[in-house]
Order: structure tokens, then C-alpha cells, then sequence
């Protein structure tokens, strides 16, 4: 014992919080996994290659990575777009995408994606999630856009009043929220066990004890569950099937290293290596391809609860594995109890989280077009797909940065007599050419001007090559020249 305490100094720490993160963990295994469409099993064997294989690569020491919420909407329609079979196929490609991007160095690249976006998206993801497990909190099917899931809801409240059984699994879900958001008060040795787990055992407990009508969790075996693609998968497959490709790899992706990010501030340990983690997600999702399990991301939940639970290195992630290994081979029968609204009412808590409230009020008061770009990126989500909405975000983010940068100032001078003086300075981009060919023009054509072009920082080619073509039009005969200073500024 003295041998491992001295080669391992932290390993009781790490071991206590292994168990904290496994009590975390396994819930949400189980709801992303049903929520996506996918066998429970699914989600355990994900969780599991996030601790033994994600887990024991270098990268962040701390975060822990998993099936998470965030990806539960692309998922469910992936597999409804192209079934069961070709998810290891887009799992195992977004693995592959991610390791050569770690190659390459990309992974700090990914810090530079505007954090609206990102909100944005999590934000898009948390309104279609709760909406989708309202309806499986009332055991009623979703309809399968988001935004068909949203309008709804009014005839889905209707039909389960009239409904018996759908009354009793919306109470299931509902005590599950309720549970969740008041376990964190509860004092003593209770308050430790996590909210979520909770929330389970005791909606389990109770729908056994009082027989109470609801659907349960459809166990087939961890083995049966696993079914790693064939070849007969990939030569069946669509061209349309590489933009979800991409969109599982920069979600998953920028979900990770903002999770990292987040990680980072809650302890004073090492810092996030964020090439080197890109590479170790794209391990992990590469292993859950191979195997057809769930994508994985690192998750914030989970990550936060193991630096909360005293975590110092690495092996408390490599043990939470362990354990989910070890429920998953001993204990799969107990999956078969859990009712499917106390996973929905997890789910349900879960996407009202990925909803940044406080950050859009306060972004409102500051800067009120990030706050548009993260309203606009979530709506489109909803309206139209994840993959659409996030670039709907990405192109306002961009062309938002571009108006900003473009600053350029125009300043006409005219004291009635001699040459009108023009002085431009700061970015003459194409943004501002209207504006500015608009104020060159209604200048007097019988009198000179002195154009400045001194004080600008930076001119594109747009900007330079209609400025010379208004002088030179300015200065045809029987008008008054135009005397244009220059300086050596970049046209690029």
C-alpha cells in the first residue's frame, strides 16, 4: 500500500472522485443515450471509452468526457436520417477529422469561434431538447423538427389531460426536475449524493412501489448493443451524409475545448493542452466509431464534479470508466427499471442549462449584436438544423467582426473658397464604399479637391480602385482637378 501511495500520491483523492463522477455519469449515459434514439447500453459503453481510453491520453488533466446533451438532437437525427448502423460510420470519421486537426495543430483555432455562436448553439440544442422530452416525459411521440416539436406542445399538453397514463408519467418527470433542483439543499451526507442519480432511484422507487404505468428503459445486453459498422454500411451510404460528418466534428470539437476552457478556471493545476486534448477526443470518438456507440464530447457537468470532488490527476476519469465498465458487465438488468420520464425529466434539466439566460441579458446591456448573433443562432437551430444554424451564426459573427473593423471616418472641409480638402481615415473596406462614393460625389465639380488619404490604416482593393476611378472621372476636362495624397497603406 505504501508502494502505490508513494507512486500514486493522490490516489485517494482521485478515487473518491471517480466515484462522485461514476454517480454523475451514469444517468446521463442512459438519458442521452434513449434520448438519441439509440439502446441504452450505447451511452454506458461511450462513458466508458471516455475514462479508459480519452481519459488516459494527455490533453486536460481534469475534464471528463462522455455522450452529452449537447449532441443528443444531431444524433437522434442522424440515426433517423440514415438508422442505427451508419452512426459508428460518422462517429468513426469524426474521430479521424479530429486527430488530423490535432495533428496539424488546429485545436487552438477552434478558442477563436465567437462565444455567441457557441451559446448560441447551446442554446438552439437546449430549447430543441426540452421540447423533444417534454413529449417523452408524457410518453407521446415527438414530431421531428425542432421547431414542429415547439408549436406542438399546446396539442401534446391537450391530449395528455385526457390521458390517464400520460398524467402519471408527466408526474414522474416533473417530480424528477423538482428533485434534481432541490437535492443541492438537502443538508449531511444526502446534499453529496448527486442530484441526478437522486432523482432516478427515487422515481424508480416509487413507480415500483406504487405500480405506477409508465415505460422503462428496453435493455438488450451490452454486447448485443454493440454493432460495429460492416462493409456493407459503408458502401450504402450518402454524399449527403458528409455535411453531418462535419457538423458532428465542430460541435463536438468546440463543445470540448470550451469545456477545457471552463475547466481550466476552476483549478490551479495544469493547463489545458489543446491540440493534444483534440486528439484525444478524436481517440475516444474513433474507439466509440469502431464499436457504433454514441460520439463523446467533454462535458461540463461531469467535468466540474470531478474538480468539485477533490480530483488531482487524470486517474479519477480512468477510474469513473472502471466503474461504468463494471455496472455495464454486472449490473444491466438494473437499466431495465429506470422509467423513461425520469430520464426525460433529467434531459428536460439538462437543456435548461445549456440555455444562458444571465449571458444574453447580460450581453443585451453591453453589446447588444452579440446578443443578437446568439438569439438569431439559436433560433435558427430550431427553425431550420444544427448544422445550418451554427453557420447562420458563424456568417453574422463574421460579417459583424468585418462592419466593425471597417471604420472609416470622411471629413469635408469648404470654406467657400478654393479647394474643398477630403480627408479619409482609418479601414476604407467595400462596407463603406457607398457611403463614401455617396459624399465624393456630391462634392462641386467646379472647384478643386484635395483628397487626404493619409490617415487611413488599411484601404482594400475595392476601396482603392473605385477611389482612383472618381478621380479620374473628377478630373476630366471642364472640371476642376483633383489632387490626391497618398499614403503607403495596405491594399490587401
Amino acid at each position: 500500500m505504501s508502494t502505490a501511495v508513494s507512486r500514486f500520491p493522490h490516489l485517494r483523492q482521485d478515487f473518491a472522485a471517480s466515484l462522485v463522477v461514476f454517480l454523475v455519469a451514469l444517468p446521463l449515459c442512459v438519458g442521452v443515450a434513449v434520448a438519441s434514439g439509440v439502446p441504452a447500453e450505447l451511452g454506458l459503453v461511450t462513458g466508458i471509452v471516455g475514462g479508459l481510453v480519452t481519459g488516459l491520453l494527455p490533453g486536460s488533466s481534469l475534464q471528463v468526457s462522455g455522450p452529452a446533451a449537447g449532441l443528443t438532437v444531431l444524433v437522434f437525427e442522424a440515426v433517423d436520417t440514415y438508422g442505427l448502423p451508419a452512426l459508428g460510420v460518422i462517429v468513426l470519421a469524426t474521430g479521424l477529422l479530429q486527430l488530423a486537426m490535432g495533428a496539424l495543430r488546429l485545436g487552438r483555432w477552434f478558442r477563436a469561434i465567437s462565444l455567441s455562436v457557441v451559446e448560441g448553439m447551446l442554446a438552439g440544442i437546449g430549447l430543441v431538447l426540452i421540447a423533444g422530452q417534454l413529449y417523452a416525459a408524457a410518453g407521446l411521440p415527438a414530431p421531428a423538427s425542432g421547431v414542429d416539436k415547439i408549436l406542438g406542445l399546446p396539442g401534446a399538453a391537450a391530449d395528455a389531460l385526457g390521458s390517464t397514463e400520460a398524467l402519471a408519467s408527466l408526474a414522474v418527470g416533473a417530480g424528477t426536475v423538482a428533485v434534481m433542483v432541490l437535492w443541492r439543499r438537502m443538508p449531511g451526507p444526502a446534499g453529496a449524493v448527486p442530484g441526478a442519480l437522486a432523482a432516478v432511484l427515487l422515481a424508480t422507487a416509487v413507480t415500483l412501489a406504487f405500480g405506477v404505468p409508465v415505460a422503462t428503459v428496453e435493455v438488450q445486453g451490452l454486447l448485443d448493443a454493440v454493432q460495429p459498422p460492416g462493409a456493407d454500411v459503408f458502401g450504402g451510404l450518402e454524399t449527403g451524409i458528409l455535411g453531418t460528418i462535419v457538423a458532428f466534428t465542430l460541435i463536438a470539437s468546440a463543445e470540448s475545448l470550451f469545456s477545457a476552457a471552463a475547466v481550466d478556471r476552476l483549478h490551479d493545476g495544469p493547463r489545458t493542452q489543446y491540440n493534444k486534448e483534440l486528439m484525444a477526443q478524436g481517440a475516444g470518438n474513433t474507439v466509440c466509431g469502431v464499436l457504433g456507440a454514441l460520439p463523446m464530447t467533454a462535458v461540463i457537468v461531469r467535468s466540474s464534479a470531478n474538480v468539485r470532488a477533490g480530483a488531482r490527476t487524470r486517474a479519477s476519469r480512468v477510474l469513473h470508466g472502471v466503474w461504468l465498465l463494471l455496472f455495464a458487465a454486472l449490473l444491466p438488468s438494473a437499466l431495465a427499471l429506470i422509467p423513461l420520464p425520469a430520464l426525460a425529466g433529467i434531459l428536460v434539466h439538462a437543456g435548461w442549462k445549456l440555455i444562458p439566460f444571465r449571458a444574453v441579458a447580460a450581453l443585451w446591456r453591453s453589446h447588444r449584436g452579440e446578443a443578437l448573433i446568439l438569439v438569431v443562432t439559436a433560433v435558427s437551430i430550431v427553425v431550420v438544423n444544427m448544422f445550418e444554424g451554427v453557420l447562420i451564426g458563424l456568417a453574422l459573427s463574421v460579417a459583424k467582426t468585418a462592419w466593425e473593423a471597417s471604420q472609416a471616418k470622411l471629413e469635408v472641409i469648404d470654406k467657400g473658397a478654393g479647394p474643398v480638402q477630403v480627408y479619409l481615415s482609418g479601414n476604407a473596406t467595400f462596407l463603406r464604399l457607398p457611403k463614401i462614393l455617396d459624399t465624393l460625389e456630391s462634392l462641386p465639380t467646379n472647384r478643386p479637391v484635395e483628397l487626404d488619404l493619409t490617415g487611413l490604416h488599411h484601404m482594400d482593393h475595392a476601396c482603392h480602385t473605385a477611389l482612383r476611378n472618381w478621380s479620374d472621372r473628377h478630373s476630366t476636362p471642364g472640371t476642376a482637378p483633383v489632387k490626391l495624397r497618398e499614403a503607403p497603406v495596405s491594399t490587401q
